[in-house]
């Protein structure tokens, strides 16, 4: 394996309270925009949901000569639409998909006025470009309601618990519950806190978000995962080790790696961020602000929490043998056997 640190020897559980205070006050400041956003009286809603899970209008556009989608988004713009979605055609080069947030009452949006409202506010904002017949035609108009985003979000949430739980039931089956509940403790406060992140700047949260989500999960339990196996096997080279000494060993044993692997993903979603267009937009930040938290918190959470649990199961297991004394009054290690019985590696 490439390492770009060696030796090192960084006391990372000792730092553990700066660590979590800082994690504390992140998942704090995204709980106190949400709540804050939700109860004040003619603001905006804890998150800002886009078109999937709020309602809304999907318009398909046809055009002569298809301009780009940043001048279609400008002309949305000037017809008083600022958050709408522009989605090029693939296999078609002259179609346009615009998605519109909700145009109109809440009302408006359960029948064909919502449809109406939405088709409208983009033939405004297309007659910059020509007449219509001519230079663009409309070819289809559909609406989705918030019954069904409604039904979008929810599922959404399933999906993601569903994975946690499938999450916890593996590692707790190929290492130990504790070590399970760990990661899956760490993969919410990644999740969480990246979510903050939307509330607080009120980025646009839509299904490609929790599809972002989702890969956060997947990274932050690999990564912690990594550091997990380190553990384990240096619980079974080092029995007379603490799991305190063993679980540092075991983060900076690995630390080379997780910082190759999330420094490159992090300079790939980086290219996403900066030239990924209006489309990506939201899924990229969710993945940029994630790999940062999800690389931090495979260091300063995950570790911390199992040492922490562990040590409230099985104290012997955590701290280093005590030294006896004799009776000089001169301290003197215990014995082999026992630092031996009280380090046992907690492995299958």
């Amino acid at each position: 394996m490439i390492r770009i640190f060696e030796d090192v020897n960084i006391d990372w559980l000792s730092k553990r309270r700066i660590f979590l205070t800082v994690s504390v006050l992140m998942l704090l400041g995204g709980l106190a925009s949400a709540i804050t956003r939700q109860l004040t009286p003619g603001g905006t809603e804890a998150f800002n949901l886009g078109v999937d899970f709020r309602g809304g209008t999907l318009v398909m556009a046809k055009f002569k000569q298809r301009p780009t989608s940043e001048a279609i988004r400008d002309a949305l713009r000037g017809a008083g639409v600022n958050d709408a979605v522009i989605q090029p055609v693939v296999d078609k080069d002259d179609e346009v998909l615009i998605k519109l947030a909700q145009q109109g009452s809440a009302e408006e949006a359960q029948n064909q006025a919502q449809v109406d409202v939405g088709q409208n506010k983009v033939t405004e904002a297309l007659a910059s470009f020509g007449k219509e017949g001519d230079a663009w035609t409309i070819i289809g108009t559909d609406a989705v309601g918030q019954v069904a985003g409604s039904q979008l979000r929810n599922q959404a949430i399933t999906v993601t618990l569903l994975a946690l739980v499938g999450i916890l039931l593996y590692i707790a089956f190929r290492y130990e519950w504790t070590y399970g509940a760990a990661a899956v403790i760490t993969v919410f406060h990644d999740v969480l806190v990246t979510l903050g992140f939307f509330s607080i700047f009120q980025w646009e949260v839509s299904l490609t978000v929790i599809a972002a989500l989702l890969t956060l999960v997947g990274f932050s339990v690999n990564d912690t995962i990594v550091t997990f196996d380190r553990v384990r096997e240096n619980l079974r080279l080092h029995r007379r080790d603490s799991l305190y000494k063993i679980t540092n060993d075991a983060i900076n044993q690995t630390l080379s790696r997780t910082v190759i692997t999330g420094g490159l993903v992090f300079l790939s979603v980086l290219a996403l961020v900066l030239f990924g267009g209006e489309v990506l937009r939201s899924f990229s930040l969710a993945l940029f602000i994630g790999i940062i938290i999800g690389t931090y918190s495979t260091i300063a959470i995950a570790s911390p929490i199992m040492v922490w649990w562990q040590k409230r199961l099985e104290p012997s297991k955590t701290m280093p043998p005590l030294s006896a004394k004799d009776g000089s009054g001169r301290s003197r290690p215990a014995s082999g056997a026992r630092n031996t019985k009280a380090n046992a590696a907690i492995v299958r």
